[in-house]
């Protein structure tokens, strides 16, 4: 169980993934208390639980969890966390992203693995599935050394150009998007835009069918007097009227 900790890990500064110009009309909230009682609690060895519980606290130290990034247990297993980024930059920006990480049973003994349940155009983003490719940082996987941490900020960093530049063909899982990226950057500039646009759409933004029914972050449309107050809570001022 991760006991002892808050029930979301948020970035040190909240962020909504508002950029210039844009309105607030979304909220995120939670499905259920994470923190809950897990049917699959006893299948996890005591050496992984007491490891996800630190490193699920050790998040809330700073620059731990990136800026835009909010992680939160499943509701289903503590060995599946649900999350969400928010991308500001680059060719992505104003992308809003869920994904899930799951830990193996003997984790850190095995990486987790990570998939999208938002549609990206990602060279390290399966087109199909989702599943989403950590070999350009891990591989070879080093226990003693990586962490849930270090994961977040690589997913970060590869929505940035400095990080797209280094991927190489043998470890993207949408050969088309890297294909794309190399060879017209117009082309794949478009095509990413076009995705992040499609992040925001009230199909993707509120959609709790299929595999995004259990994850734990959920948005939901801002009625008109719901505004001023998250506008206080961000202390974000509007102009007097």
């Amino acid at each position: 169980m991760l006991s002892a900790v808050g029930n979301l890990v948020p970035s040190p500064t909240i962020d909504l993934g508002l950029s210039k110009g844009r309105s607030i009309s979304t909220k995120i909230s939670q499905a259920a208390d994470p923190l809950a009682a897990h049917p699959l609690e006893g299948s996890i060895s005591p050496a992984t639980r007491a490891t996800l519980n630190f490193q699920y606290a050790s998040l809330r130290n700073i620059n731990h969890c990136p800026n835009g990034m909010y992680i939160t247990p499943s509701v289903e297993s503590t060995l599946v966390w649900d999350a969400v980024l928010f991308v500001h930059k680059g060719y992505y920006q104003d992308s809003v992203l869920k994904f899930t990480v799951t830990f193996p049973n003997d984790y850190p003994e095995r990486p987790p693995t990570v998939r999208f349940l938002t549609d990206i155009f990602h060279p390290l983003v399966d087109p199909r599935t989702g599943a989403y490719s950590l070999a350009p940082r891990f591989r070879p996987w080093r226990p003693k050394e990586h962490q849930i941490h270090h994961i977040l900020h690589f997913i970060k960093s590869t929505f940035k150009e400095p990080t797209l530049d280094k991927f190489h063909e043998e470890d993207v899982l949408n050969k088309e998007a890297f294909k794309w990226y190399r060879d017209n950057r117009t082309s794949f500039a478009t095509l990413a835009k076009q995705s992040a646009e499609l992040s925001q759409s009230p199909s993707a933004l509120y959609d709790t069918s299929g595999s995004k029914k259990n994850h734990s972050l959920r948005f939901s449309p801002l009625k008109p007097n719901e505004v001023d107050e998250v506008l206080g809570a961000l202390s974000i001022h509007t102009d007097a009227k």
